[in-house]
């Protein structure tokens, strides 16, 4: 990588952003006229505030860059555009750090004593399980380890960020995070040319006295309309923070909920063993955590596993029992009411698994009066209880494990396990499953071919069958609900054993949740405010408002939907961290995904009420904190049209900021990353339809678009600073500038998969971005050379490639596909360019006007990828203000009557025969190379092109058939079967049908459409090959080439030569007559060679000239003439005379462009509008 380009665009872009700074290019406000701003005229852009506890990295640069490129088009369709940024502090990310790092100078020092600080337990730190057969080279750190880079300590944390030793001890105070991380946020979008209004920017929490005032009345309202509750409710709980941890509380489990069980109580019969002893007499439970309790009358054994260490405990929740589990679960139950204490556990005592084997157990439901426990080596601690009730009829994992406990008498043996306890117990069908009958697990195991339970991908596939069949068109068999569907009847089931006290209700996490003070979370009854999304008036608002949003994909839609439908209540309310105070209960704080969902509307008022980001002097309004009140923000927010009978700001001011308002609401775009759709982005939905209602004058309120994306991995790895596979937005900008950052970043992906950054892809875009600038510095410097006039065939093809480009990047645009834009509008413009260019060698040169033209639009369209380069070559080129002002390029006009589409199909048809011919001629020359021809260092000299501007009939007869079967919505054909079927009802028999029908598949997948084939060409191939004869002979250094009919080509080539499609043939000796000429040059001091070319029966003077250019290599600026003697045979041998003028000397005779060679046998004559005349066998060129 050169630094010297690095640094060349650098330089440009700092100049670049001094300018847009000076002229306020992105200081956007509304009309003043109060007019409500509709879609064609504005347009608002959002992203989701980043959380200000350290700098920004190539994540949030990835999803910040999707609305920048938006912003950036939108402008170009001549709309106002605003795109503001605020800082999120709010939470307990900020508190806990900085509280961390207080207790580590206090126990440690200043600076700590690194050596002295405890290693992470594997509570903060675990390693996910690898996949079955995998090794621990596969094995990936947890997120906790991903985000803290492997460090130990809250000081290393901060070394790494950048930090000083001397700076550091600054950061126990929560509120200098608030100081110091938003200006370096500020600095690094700004480096990347970011088109933000920042007059508009601010912080969240009381801090900021302005922002605090919004969010306690957006919390007013919702709780005024019955939006917020408060009760006891399950949540993700932190018990070493002592409240509920959502989303942006964690360091590891983001997006992870509640997942509820029903515990089986499997009392204990006695007589007790020996492991037990000490609970003798007392009712002692094993607890089975299950999904499925109606599958209970099944349960022929209880599994648990031999290693595992349980805990004999007391619980209260239906009297005074005791129950076994792991410690984990009891850890869970703790917090749910299950102990007298929440989070002590009052244990009596641990007992190994191995001592419960053999255990005699009373389940219910079943009709066994007995079953017993019996071991399963494969039962995790992290999941449910540690204990499973085991239902072989229904389950594969039981019955794979069950037969196998069967079949293995040394396995019993070994556990204690005599055969009673198993050999008498077979699978009991319970339900009805269409497909699988009433022992669906034997059915899908044999189906899979299980073999024993070792075979987990096998028993995986059988468990996703039997599980959805099961549940969705099971019917119960046995209990007093027999003949009921299994989805009618699981609840009922559910309650009626909890209220029978033979089941528990239980939740726990649904995968491991650490939160950010590294603790890990249970699942707990809390008394808690909440926000009832459960509420199904307000999901069916959400849903409406959902039914009228762009989300740009079926899956994102898809996962909206089940995110709608799935959400019940949330934890609003925190007792530790930053943020805003609950109004009503001062004792809590407003938690993260709370405060900021509605916060966009605050945007289009915050340079009008706080002249800073702190909210710490007033806006250009001059409005006091203390001014602010609820009727205030009604109003503002247009949910009052009535000025505020106590108010203490003027109804001018007032009106001033409701304008605003009116004007830039709704956002017309939100982007987000896909883990942001099942919380935020949902709340987003649901805040904006509570405040503003379901009414007509509201509706408009409500979001037009949201555009996730997945996430970004780093040369195809996700990011990590454990692994040094890292970057932040400045090292990005410092490495690869900032436009070269900005187009890495638009072609690493668009969909909901996770993107690619790939670093070779970035250098590489940053050379040629420079080298596209200096192109252009070269094209300005001597443009005035290049042709002007009337355009020809190679400036039309180029027009028409310049508006079809055009056409797809405004579409791809309006799609918010930023990779294919950053394809189209950079490198396939440059590959046309490339192409006319090569293309004009041959015919004069590029035209002027046209690349001035090519020039203006591609900087235009290609302005809101690469805005600092398009800006300075906008500068150059002489054009007035910014190009981020300019407007979208109109088409460029086309003659009178012409097809655009013919010349645009006519330039494909030309590049790809082009192109196959040299492919062609590669693979002849490197078979004789093979075959050790003497002659195969050389390239044949000559080529026959055959085309054909139809099909035969039976071949036209198949093309119409394959359009007419062609589906379009799937773009695909039926299978070869019907084809066949249909092309005999055509045809009859044919043996050449289904290979020609073969040929033509192949063509349409290469090309994309049906219109590969169609059944007639809407240009003139070979007029067209025509007209680029001298290109083509150029490019492929030919002496000759031959366009013909294919119906003069042999037959078999006939059948081979379809539209679109030629058939090429190359020779190395000429299939027409030949004579090797002599010509030389007579002109004094002019160093021209002499040199024998070859010239081909009925040879125009054109390709002649041509071939004599590229032999001796002679400027295309200067001109060639041709002049034959009068008398060869004697002229020719004459001394020429240097002051001789050809042109009236009666000895010679100038060819005019009409001449046509002729040959007859080794004679070579002249003819000219049927005047002919020897030639001899020398000729003379002149050069002018």
């Amino acid at each position: 990588m050169s630094f010297t380009k690095k640094d060349t665009l650098r330089k440009l872009e700092q100049e670049v952003q001094e300018y847009w700074e000076s002229e306020k290019i992105f200081e956007e406000d509304a009309p003043t006229d109060g007019r409500v701003g509709n879609v064609e005229e504005k347009y608002f852009a959002t992203f989701p505030f980043p959380y200000m506890n350290g700098r920004l990295h190539l994540g949030h640069t990835f999803t910040i860059s999707k609305a920048e490129f938006a912003v950036g088009y939108e402008r170009l369709r001549g709309k106002k555009c605003l795109y503001p940024f605020g800082f999120h502090c709010t939470g307990m990310p900020i508190k806990a750090s900085s509280d961390k790092l207080k207790r580590e100078l206090e126990l440690y020092g200043c600076p700590p004593d690194l050596s002295k600080i405890p290693v992470k337990t594997s509570a903060s730190v675990q390693e996910d399980t690898p996949p079955a057969g995998t090794g621990p080279q596969y094995k990936k750190k947890s997120k906790v380890l991903a985000k803290e880079g492997g460090l130990n300590s809250q000081w290393e944390i901060m070394q790494s960020m950048g930090l000083s030793d001397t700076d550091i001890p600054q950061f126990v105070d929560s509120e200098h995070w608030l100081r110091y991380f938003p200006d370096f946020c500020k600095q690094d979008l700004k480096s990347i040319g970011l088109k933000v209004d920042w007059r508009r920017s601010f912080l969240t929490t009381d801090v900021n006295p302005y922002f605090d005032s919004f969010v306690r009345w957006q919390f007013r309202k919702l709780k005024e309309s019955d939006r917020i509750q408060f009760g006891k409710r399950h949540t993700i709980y932190s018990p070493k923070d002592g409240q509920p941890c959502m989303d942006h509380d964690r360091s590891s489990g983001e997006g992870v909920g509640c997942q509820e069980y029903t515990l089986i109580k499997m009392r204990v019969k006695a007589p007790y063993p020996t492991s037990l002893s000490r609970v003798s007499g007392k009712p002692v439970y094993l607890v089975a955590a299950t999904l499925r309790p109606e599958t209970m009358y099944g349960q022929t054994n209880c599994w648990i596993s031999p290693d595992i260490s349980y805990l004999v405990f007391r619980s209260i929740q239906q009297g005074d029992e005791i129950l076994i589990s792991t410690k984990r679960a009891a850890r869970n139950m703790s917090y749910q009411e299950f102990t007298q204490r929440e989070g002590e556990i009052d244990i009596l005592f641990e007992v190994k698994g191995i001592d419960l084997m053999g255990v005699a157990l009373s389940a219910p439901l079943t009709h066994h009066e007995t079953i017993y426990t019996l071991p399963m080596l494969t039962i995790k601690e992290n999941k449910g209880t540690g204990i499973v009730t085991s239902v072989p009829s229904d389950a594969p994992d039981d019955f794979a494990a069950l037969r196998d406990l069967k079949n293995k008498p040394d396995f019993r043996q070994k556990y204690g396990i005599t055969d009673e306890m198993v050999l008498p117990f077979d699978p009991i069908p319970i339900i009805d499953t269409p497909d699988l009958g009433d022992l669906s697990a034997i059915t899908a195991c044999d189906r899979f071919k299980v073999k024993s339970q070792n075979d987990r991908e096998k028993l995986e596939q059988a468990k996703d069958l039997t599980y959805k069949l099961g549940f969705r068109d099971g019917v119960l068999k046995v209990g007093e609900f027999s003949g009921k569907e299994v989805s009618e009847v699981k609840k009922v089931i559910k309650e009626k054993m909890i209220s029978e006290k033979s089941a528990f209700a239980y939740q726990e996490p649904e995968k491991q949740v650490i939160s950010r003070s590294s603790d890990e979370c249970v699942v707990a009854l809390c008394d808690q405010w909440y926000l009832n999304y459960a509420e199904p008036k307000w999901k069916e608002q959400a849903k409406i408002c959902f039914s009228q949003l762009n989300c740009y994909s079926g899956e994102a839609g898809n996962n909206f939907i089940k995110s709608i439908d799935e959400l019940h209540e949330h934890a609003c309310s925190r007792s530790y961290g930053l943020g805003s105070k609950l109004p009503w209960d001062e004792q809590y704080l407003i938690e993260s995904l709370s405060d900021s969902t509605i916060y966009m509307s605050y945007y289009t008022v915050s340079h009008l009420l706080q002249g800073d980001v702190y909210g710490s002097i007033p806006g250009s309004l001059l409005i006091r904190p203390d001014e602010l009140s609820d009727e205030m923000w009604d109003y503002v927010f247009d949910l009052n049209t009535s000025y505020p009978g106590i108010c203490r700001i003027s109804k001018e001011k007032l009106d001033v900021m409701r304008r605003e308002f009116s004007f830039w609401y709704p956002v017309d775009l939100r982007v987000s990353g896909k883990d942001l759709i099942p919380n935020h982005l949902t709340y987003y939905l649901f805040n904006h339809v509570s405040a503003w209602p379901d009414k007509q004058t509201h509706k408009c309120m409500w979001p037009r678009a949201i555009r996730a994306n997945g996430h970004v991995l780093l040369n195809n790895e996700k990011m990590s600073k454990h692994t040094g596979n890292f970057m932040t937005l400045s090292d990005g900008v410092d490495r690869f500038s900032a436009d070269g950052m900005r187009l890495a970043l638009a072609s690493a992906g668009d969909t909901l998969e996770d993107a690619n950054f790939i670093i070779e892809m970035a250098d590489a875009g940053l050379l040629k971005l420079h080298t596209l600038l200096e192109w252009i510095k070269e094209f300005l410097t001597y443009n005035t050379s290049l042709r002007t006039g009337d355009y020809n065939f190679v400036d039309k093809i180029f027009i028409t490639e310049i508006n079809n480009v055009l056409q797809t990047i405004e579409q791809q645009y309006e799609k918010m596909l930023y990779c294919e834009v950053a394809k189209y509008s950079l490198h396939e413009l440059l590959t046309y360019r490339d192409k006319y260019k090569e293309q004009c060698l041959i015919y004069g040169g590029m035209h002027r006007e046209l690349v001035e033209r090519f020039i203006k639009i591609q900087t235009i369209v290609f302005s809101p990828i690469c805005p600092h380069i398009c800006e300075r070559v906008w500068q150059l080129t002489g054009n007035t203000g910014s190009v981020l002002n300019a407007r979208w390029p109109e088409l460029i006009p086309f003659e009178v009557g012409a097809s655009q589409d013919s010349w645009l199909a006519a330039g494909t048809f030309l590049a790809e025969t082009v192109h196959r011919m040299r492919v062609k001629m590669k693979t002849l020359v490197e078979t004789k190379s093979k075959k050790g021809s003497a002659a195969a260092a050389d390239l044949p000299g000559f080529c026959e092109v055959f085309i054909a501007e139809r099909y035969p009939p039976w071949q036209t007869k198949i093309v119409d058939v394959m359009r007419k079967c062609f589906n379009r919505e799937t773009n695909s054909f039926p299978s070869n079967q019907v084809i066949s079927s249909l092309v005999q009802n055509e045809l009859g028999e044919n043996k050449k049908s289904m290979p020609f029908v073969q040929r033509l598949k192949e063509k349409v997948l290469e090309g994309g459409s049906i219109s590969c084939i169609e059944s007639k060409v809407i240009f003139s191939e070979k007029d067209i090959l025509s007209l680029a004869n001298e290109y083509i002979c150029y490019a492929l250094d030919l002496d000759k080439l031959w366009v013909k009919d294919v119906s003069l080509a042999p037959e078999k080539t006939q059948q081979d030569c379809v539209p679109l499609n030629p058939f090429i043939t190359f020779h190395y000796t000429s299939p027409s007559p030949t004579l090797n000429i002599y010509f030389k040059n007579p002109q004094p001091c002019a160093g021209y060679f002499s040199e024998y070319i070859p010239l081909v029966q009925e040879d125009p003077v054109e390709h002649v000239i041509a071939r004599l250019r590229r032999r001796l290599n002679i400027s295309r600026d200067l001109t060639i003439t041709l002049v034959s003697y009068t008398d060869p045979i004697l002229q020719s041998r004459r001394i020429p005379e240097l002051d001789t003028n050809y042109t009236n000397d009666p000895l010679y005779r100038v060819l005019s462009e009409d001449t046509v060679f002729l040959i007859n046998g080794d004679q070579l004559i002249a003819s000219d509008n049927d005047r002919r005349q020897s030639a001899g066998t020398d000729l003379i060129y002149l050069i002018t």
